[in-house]
């Protein structure tokens, strides 16, 4: 009887690709796999995420398939945090980058040489010094090129090493053997224009992971562990769970906890994009990675590794970038026969116009890159961006749902408000003891933990009387003796219940407000009013997003008379109120039904069905929360002034996908046909095919510091 299957996912580090068709021939090989369910390999990021069934196959047998593939792979580190994989891949980054410059360099100072040698090429000495030079240029500054395209020969695929060598190759081998033409400056400057064009791609390519890398660094190397009364500076590997640990002044939290000593001020931004430090003293959580302003802290660790918000935020974000928009799998579509349709043109130019020159032209001038280039450098930026401002997008399809929303529906409760009812009123009975009556309530209030009790405690916290004889009265208050007296808190039928008149009307609830009614020693004694307040940035928020275009619904399961109380002083028109989730899923629903692009804000537990059934889900979390709520766009702090950001950022990402793709399907449309037809060299077909790729990188990268709109 066969296994059943499981369910796994595994994300690796992919070497070697250099153009779209590299990452669409590894993302079919992995996909060829049996067992393997579903593949999305990431030029930007060379790694590959693969969901499979590990009852039918191991992980070494995807790594082995893109082995022999001709690119190189392996397997994650356990041990390894995703910070340390991405500071270990920008070490990596950087010395490539670097032996890229050098053999640029190297190669155009040949290709210089080269240039001021050709009014002599007829000379014999001077053709052995080209053919010299130009081997090895080919050899060196240029090998990386020939040994990919061999590979992607012996596996019977094509990407733009192919084109490269083939080009150049092509061009050596003409001038080698021809008795008059030599294109021997062509094949140096080619190559050495090629890989100005990757040097420059390389460097803009490690701007777009800039937020990566920031987040990555803010996770210290070494802690100060308190042992026996010392402080014992170790690795951060060695720190375990209950650990007490200290951060000075100036110093980065080591790990999650809760603070157990002192008080300070700590810069959470790079975490939550708040910029303003939160002030910490005992009891209070901090968060790994947050910057420690004033004073002395000790704290408790209570979360290490792979759970600390920190590795969460890293992990959220990774898979943000690794995942393809579904606007990219146009440009896949295109790029997986653009290479064998390139090679094709070329050898139809030279039969057509004779000229050898056009048809390498049509080889060189050809870039699949730019294609692939395209999407994800965009949502690299824009998922980078959003993290500094607190947002974090699930994937890269999150930004294409959310910039086609026309309607956004909040939850009310913990969402446009605080999710805490404070008292905002007490109204005595005329002629009773203010004080006697706060403090009996809330010393009664004490011993429930309801939301509204505690409402009440808040209100008047001590001190608290002794209580005897205390029930919590289910839906209905509480009752009990304090300090040898009977009280009562409640609604308005339960004292009626117990035959106590309340001589006035409820003049609260028009305002949104819940009364509890107090009855001290069996006699009306006052009323208090708790509402649960808006949150400071809700009606702003709400009026920019109706000013932005966007309809704006509440969608809450309390009483219509609350909802639409809250709703107005929020600039809220629509509500739908009284439901519980199954009847917040059938709106949203609903709401699609009708032709609505439904966005959904809510707190990620709770509202979690209608967030899944909206076009795009926005929910709102603590750190803690910050990996689990079942959303597309998670706000990791409560200000909803990042929802209307959220939709400026995607449509604006959109915007420069779209610009992207357009440019890089417009220059091959329009360079192609030039080169065939003589209007471009080889030498400027290099130069142009390499700043396509370098300017769709580019113009993503103006998604970090221009303005939203």
């Amino acid at each position: 009887m066969p296994a059943a299957p499981v369910e796994s996912k595994i994300t690796f580090p992919v070497r070697g690709m250099t153009c779209t068709a590299c990452q669409s021939f590894v993302q079919k090989t992995l996909d060829a796999v049996p067992g393997v369910h579903h593949s999305s390999v990431n030029l930007m990021l060379h790694s590959a995420t693969v969901s499979y069934d590990a009852a039918a196959l191991a992980p070494q047998t995807l790594i082995d398939a893109v082995n022999d593939s001709g690119y190189e792979a392996e397997l994650p580190t356990t041990e390894r945090s995703i910070a340390q994989e991405q500071l270990e891949r920008e070490r990596e980054d950087d010395a490539a980058y670097r032996a890229l410059r050098l053999r640029a360099v190297v190669g155009l100072v040949a290709g210089a040489v080269a240039m001021a040698l050709m009014p002599w090429h007829h000379f014999p000495l001077t053709r052995y010094a080209l053919a010299a030079l130009s081997l090895l240029v080919m050899l060196w500054v240029g090998r990386r090129f020939y040994v990919k395209a061999w590979s992607a020969l012996r596996h019977k695929t094509s990407d733009m090493n192919t084109l490269v060598a083939l080009g150049t190759g092509a061009a050596f081998f003409y001038s080698l053997f021809s008795p008059h033409d030599v294109y021997y400056e062509a094949v140096i400057f080619i190559l050495a224009l090629v890989l100005t064009g990757n040097t420059l791609e390389a460097r803009a390519k490690r701007k777009t992971s800039a937020a990566l890398q920031a987040l990555a660094h803010l996770q210290p190397d070494t802690a100060r562990l308190l042992r026996d009364g010392a402080e014992l500076e170790v690795s951060i590997a060695e720190v375990r769970l209950g650990d007490t640990l200290v951060a000075r002044p100036g110093e980065r939290i080591a790990a999650d906890g809760v603070v157990l000593d002192g008080a300070s001020a700590v810069d959470e931004s790079m975490l939550t994009g708040e910029p303003i430090p939160v002030d910490k003293e005992p009891g209070s959580a901090v968060t790994g990675g947050a910057l420690n302003k004033h004073g002395l802290l000790r704290y408790r660790a209570t979360a290490l590794g792979a759970e600390t918000t920190l590795e969460r935020i890293l992990r959220l974000l990774r898979d943000a970038q690794l995942d393809k928009a579904p606007m990219q799998r146009l440009a896949d579509r295109v790029s997986s026969i653009f290479v064998p349709t390139v090679i094709g043109l070329s050898l139809l130019t030279f039969l057509l116009t004779k000229s050898f020159s056009a048809a390498i032209a049509v080889i060189i001038i050809a870039c699949p890159c730019a294609m692939g280039l395209a999407v994800p450098a965009a949502i690299m930026v824009a998922t980078g961006r959003a993290a500094r401002l607190g947002l974090l997008f699930r994937n890269g399809e999150a930004l294409e749902r959310l910039d086609k929303v026309d309607t956004i529906v909040f939850d009310k409760t913990g969402t446009l408000t605080e999710g805490a009812p404070e008292v905002v009123a007490f109204d005595p009975a005329p002629g009773a003891d203010l004080q006697r009556i706060l403090t009996l309530a809330s010393s009664l209030e004490h011993n429930s933990e309801h939301p509204l009790a505690q409402a009440v405690v808040r209100y008047h916290p001590e001190p608290f009387l002794p209580t005897t004889d205390f029930q919590a009265l289910a839906g209905q208050g509480a009752e009990g003796v304090v300090d040898k007296t009977p009280v009562l808190i409640g609604k308005r039928d339960l004292l009626a219940s117990r035959g106590i008149a309340v001589p006035h009307e409820d003049t609260h609830a028009a305002q949104g407000r819940t009364t509890l009614y107090v009855a001290i020693d069996n006699r009306y004694a006052g009323c208090f009013a708790v509402a649960d307040r808006p949150r400071p940035s809700a009606a702003a928020s709400v009026k920019t997003l109706q000013t932005m275009g966007l309809k704006v619904l509440m969608l809450t399961g309390d009483q219509a008379p609350t909802a639409r109380a809250v709703a107005a002083e929020l600039g809220i028109q629509d509500v739908i109120a009284g439901v519980l989730p199954a009847g917040k899923l059938d709106a949203i629903r609903d709401l699609r039904a009708k032709g609505a692009v439904v966005a959904m804000a809510g707190d990620g537990i709770n509202d979690a069905p209608a967030l899944a059934a909206a076009d795009a889900g926005i929910a709102l979390a603590s750190g803690a929360d910050v990996a689990s709520a079942a959303a597309a766009v998670t706000l990791v702090r409560p200000d909803l002034a990042a929802i209307p950001d959220s939709i400026r950022l995607a449509r604006t990402a959109v915007r420069i996908m779209r610009q992207n793709l357009f440019w890089a399907f417009f220059y091959n449309v329009v360079m192609i046909p030039a080169a065939a037809l003589g209007y471009l060299n080889p030498i400027l077909a290099a130069a142009a095919m390499s700043l396509s790729s370098v300017s769709v990188v580019t113009n993503s990268l103006r998604l970090s510091r221009m303005k939203l709109t």
